[in-house]
């Protein structure tokens, strides 16, 4: 057991085990490598001195690709990593490589697509055998120590594989090759012969209607993964085209996931996925995107519906980011362990005998009839489905049907359901909490921002607008070279690691959302800047689209990634952000960037549009009517104010906002938006001048009249569920 992960070998009645000398990750940053630093395997971090070992010695290179947060990660270091029997048949064939895939998303990245051109399935943990060479020539994912349940465990599959290379290296430095030439030519995108019209947005909206999950939400059947990006696409298209089936199944959906188990309803955040179609059962891992991402859904929603539910639903998702997920210097942390004590789960999990001692007997029958809590218990053990007497609480019901049955008024059933939870909490809060993984990611504290800056416009918090600005200032405070290029991963002081494409993409959108929502002119500065960097080293000048990694960073194939997966891939991104950023900087070169990339995926989004659902939403932005709203008015002042309130508080998903402070000669935003330079309030009023294709209206005073003009529609009433 990993005390890395709240177990305890000092705990009474524990087994008195030797730890093993450290291994090379002892000096690592990562606390998924530090989690393996006492195996016995003879782990190297990825690096020149691990292959140089194995060309030496002509052996071949097993790679293990995980995360700190991941399940079946933990079972196979512990029934593998940390046996001596393992170790050694690894140790006497192979130069073992162990990867943190959130440290390194290039290499999980390239490694991933090679097992899925070998196998046509992936997975972590990812297990490689390859070449000194890099050249990758078995793949798998979780392989059990000893074969069973027809899956072949490493003490076979390992002796097997050297006997091949012995015999026959030649054929897999072959295999090796021809699988890099797959992923090479997949990076090869020429531009599609046809423009990408609303064509694809149709056939992306009619797909998700045909395979959404009427009954639970969601769509397709177990496991279900919130993908929000779905949920903010059909938003945007339903708030373009008026097809209510499009906000239906978004509603539906995210009303499921706040009810169901895949929620956390006593500390509040999402759990990664749910093991079945209820939105029940989840793997209990809870990731930063993840809560950035659900957040700016719930968030949308909230705006294009009116339903409070939503707002209440981001509001807490953002207490869990900023109560656990939070370092004290502003930046967000990666993850949050599934297992604690060496149990999946165990940390999010409830007896009935535990309510109630918590509660007391009349409440506590109150409260677990609520949240489905029942002696024999509604969660099954995994695997063998078990009962175990322990549950997760989830709501079945609309608390306005529980309080009829109570013959209490919904209010004061809310009352005392909150009352109840506070003290559940209180409760857990003395529990072994999962392990955290507090390495700051450069990629998803950008998503975090970007979330926490919408949540601030929308419900008018200065508090999430600080915490997006103090965020902000320590990505590039501490994330950031003295030459201005970023870097990708901080922790315990030190920052490292080449930046991605996401790294630069997620932060281009975080500054423009912290500007809209500061209005301070040096976040579109430092977004341009980075903005030239990224082009600089990551753009492809042969076929065009940004490479996934930069141009003087060694690595076996350089990806184009536009499949929007887990979080939107990093070209899709880069061409909203870019096109938004054009548009706000009058910037004509980074529009057409931006439609370049439109154009580079044609096909591969044609072929797959509800794969490519971040990309579809940045489409739907570019192909129009969008809007720039150019606000000038005193700043602070009441009719300032006023004007701006009107338009974060309605859903206008296709204008921004740039605002000019009136009455001084050079504002900063002049410096930045030239074309800024000579609107004038009117009468000494705060004006709002609404522009399409840098074409404005005539400016107006009256915040229902700029409402009006970029055709922002009323909220319908909140429907009952």
């Amino acid at each position: 057991m990993n005390p890395a992960r709240g177990h305890d070998p000092e705990a009474p009645g524990a087994p008195v085990r030797e730890e093993p000398s450290p291994n090379r990750l002892i000096h690592e940053k990562s606390p998924y490598l530090l989690q393996h630093a006492h195996n016995p395997v003879d782990w190297y971090p990825w690096g020149e001195e691990a292959f140089s070992r194995a060309r030496q010695e002509g052996r071949p290179i097993f790679l293990s690709i995980g995360y700190s947060a991941c399940h079946w990660c933990h079972v196979m270091e512990e029934e593998s990593f940390a046996d001596p029997q393992v170790a050694k048949l690894l140790n006497d064939i192979f130069v073992c490589i162990k990867v943190d895939r959130e440290e390194r998303p290039d290499i999980d990245q390239i490694y991933m697509s090679a097992a899925h051109v070998m196998t046509g399935a992936g997975g972590w943990p990812l297990s490689i055998f390859m070449t000194p060479e890099k050249k990758p020539f078995f793949a798998a994912s979780y392989i059990p120590k000893g074969s069973r349940y027809g899956m072949t465990g490493l003490l076979d599959l390992v002796p097997r594989i050297n006997k091949v290379w012995q015999s026959q290296r030649q054929e897999l430095e072959n295999a090796g090759d021809q699988v890099l030439e797959a992923l090479r030519n997949a990076a090869r995108t020429p531009p599609g012969e046809e423009e990408l019209t609303e064509a694809v947005l149709d056939e992306a909206y009619e797909i998700f209607f045909r395979v959404f999950d009427g009954e639970n939400g969601g769509f397709g059947d177990a496991p279900k993964f919130p993908t929000p990006h779905n949920l903010v696409f059909l938003l945007r298209y339903g708030n373009r085209t008026g097809k209510a089936p499009a906000y239906a199944m978004v509603e539906k959906t995210l009303h499921a996931m706040r009810q169901g188990g895949v929620f956390d309803q006593v500390g509040y955040g999402f759990h990664r996925y749910s093991t079945d179609a209820e939105w029940f059962v989840p793997h209990f891992e809870k990731m930063l995107y993840d809560q950035a991402l659900l957040v700016m859904a719930y968030t949308e929603a909230y705006l294009a519906t009116g339903r409070e539910e939503f707002a209440r639903t981001a509001r807490e998702t953002i207490s869990y980011v900023l109560r656990d997920m939070t370092d004290p210097a502003g930046g967000f942390y990666s993850a949050e362990d599934a297992d604690s004590e060496g149990e999946e789960g165990k940390f999010y999990l409830w007896t009935k005998d535990e309510i109630t001692g918590i509660l007391g007997p009349d409440d506590g029958e109150r409260f677990s009839r609520v949240f489905n809590v029942t002696e024999a218990g509604n969660y099954r053990e995994q695997p063998g489905g078990r009962r175990t007497g322990k549950n997760i609480l989830r709501l079945r019901r609309p608390l306005a049907s529980w309080a009829h049955e109570f013959s209490m008024t919904e209010e004061d059933l809310s009352w005392f359901v909150e009352s109840a939870r506070q003290k559940i909490f209180s409760a857990r809060e003395g529990r072994v909490r999962p392990a955290k993984d507090d390495k700051i990611l450069t990629d998803w504290n950008g998503l975090m921002i970007a979330a926490l800056a919408k949540a601030a416009r929308a419900f008018d918090n200065p508090e999430y607008l600080a915490a997006a600005e103090r965020a902000t200032a320590f990505v590039l405070d501490n994330l950031r070279r003295p030459d201005g290029r970023l870097l990708h991963r901080y922790r315990g002081g030190e920052a490292g690691l080449p930046a991605t494409l996401d790294d630069y993409a997620f932060m281009l959108w975080a500054l423009i959302e912290v500007y809209e929502a500061s209005f301070a002119p040096r976040y579109l500065r430092t977004a341009t800047e980075l903005s030239r960097d990224l082009v600089a080293r990551y753009w492809d000048c042969s076929h065009g689209g940004f490479f996934f990694t930069p141009d003087d960073e060694d690595v076996p194939v350089r990806q184009k990634p536009v499949y929007d997966a887990a979080i939107p891939s990093g070209n899709s991104v880069a061409m909203n952000a870019l096109f938004i950023l054009g548009r706000m900087t009058a910037n004509l070169e980074l529009e057409e960037t931006a439609n370049r990339i439109r154009q580079v995926f044609a096909g591969t989004v044609r072929a797959s549009p509800t794969s490519c659902t971040h990309f579809l939403t940045g489409l739907e932005f570019m192909l129009g009517p969008n809007f720039e709203v150019i606000v000038t008015g005193i700043t602070g002042a009441e009719d300032t104010t006023a004007m701006v309130r009107a338009i974060r508080s309605h859903y206008a998903p296709d204008a921004v906002v740039i605002f000019r402070p009136s009455g001084e000669e050079s504002p900063e935003i002049v410096e930045v938006a030239g074309f800024t330079r000579d609107i004038v309030a009117i009468e000494e009023s705060a004006t709002a001048y609404v522009c399409t294709n840098y074409a404005c209206d005539i400016p107006t005073t009256d915040p229902d009249e700029m409402l009006r003009l970029i055709g922002s529609k009323e909220r319908p009433p909140e429907p009952i569920v």
